[in-house]
């Protein structure tokens, strides 16, 4: 077969820029061609199945929908949630735990891998088509300044729920320490207590928000900025995270 002129240019330079920069995978660096969209199969077999298996759609964690009892798993059923809801991409593990810290230092273009997997999860939550406003979790502008961007909102950036904007008026006014699992939940709830305010002139009132984070630990911190959204006058506050910790892939 004879190629057509006009395309040879076009495969040449293709060509070129492979023999000088390589293709490799976003998490692991293995050698990948053009079509592996930006991951090798090894890691993307590793992300379907951080990915896979059901779970609570009231707190993001493993569970059966056979043994959910009015949209709540045995772990969360006498817990006092804000949160009207959560969907998640998958378990904190393997090849998504890896993205998920590299994204979280220096590798903000993997938003362009994770924020379809989180729009997916979005989509399939059931509530998409209610938010009118996704609100990024913010970092303390200490935090903000030293990484140099605001991961949970480079992701509710690219997602899809029209007419739904991302708003930055949540903000966090306290510097508060990483929430360790070990910790007992009152203790991580006193870390975080008072850590968030919205600013004045906000459009919250009577509306639906989305709470947008990379990774579900204890919950504490959603738990929070979901009492202030509230006390703000929103009406539901939902969340979409890429990771819980604390589980296994199934």
């Amino acid at each position: 077969m004879v190629l057509p002129v006009k395309r040879m240019p076009i495969l040449f330079w293709r060509g070129l820029s492979q023999l000088l920069w390589p293709a490799v995978c976003g998490v692991c660096g293995a050698a990948i061609g053009d079509t592996d969209k930006d991951l090798c199969a090894k890691c993307w077999d590793e992300l379907l199945t951080c990915a896979a298996g059901d779970y609570c759609p009231r707190c993001g964690r493993d569970a059966s929908r056979y043994g959910l009892v009015g949209g709540a798993c045995a772990a969360c059923r006498n817990e006092d949630l804000h949160l009207d809801g959560l969907a998640r991409v998958g378990v904190y593990a393997e090849a998504l735990q890896r993205m998920i810290l590299a994204f979280k230092h220096d590798r903000s273009e993997l938003a362009a891998v994770l924020a379809p997997l989180a729009d997916a999860a979005l989509q399939g939550s059931g509530f998409a088509d209610q938010v009118d406003w996704f609100v990024p979790v913010p970092l303390h502008w200490t935090r903000r300044l030293r990484r140099g961007y605001n991961q949970a909102r480079l992701i509710a950036r690219k997602l899809h729920a029209s007419p739904a904007r991302v708003s930055t008026d949540l903000v966090r006014v306290r510097r508060t320490r990483a929430q360790p699992l070990a910790a007992t939940p009152a203790a991580r709830e006193r870390n975080v207590a008072g850590a968030f305010l919205v600013r004045a002139g906000h459009h919250f009132t009577g509306k639906t928000l989305c709470l947008v984070d990379d990774i579900k630990t204890s919950g504490a911190t959603l738990n929070e900025c979901a009492r202030t959204l509230k006390e703000a006058g929103a009406t539901r506050v939902y969340a979409l995270v890429l990771a819980v910790a604390g589980q296994r892939p199934a």
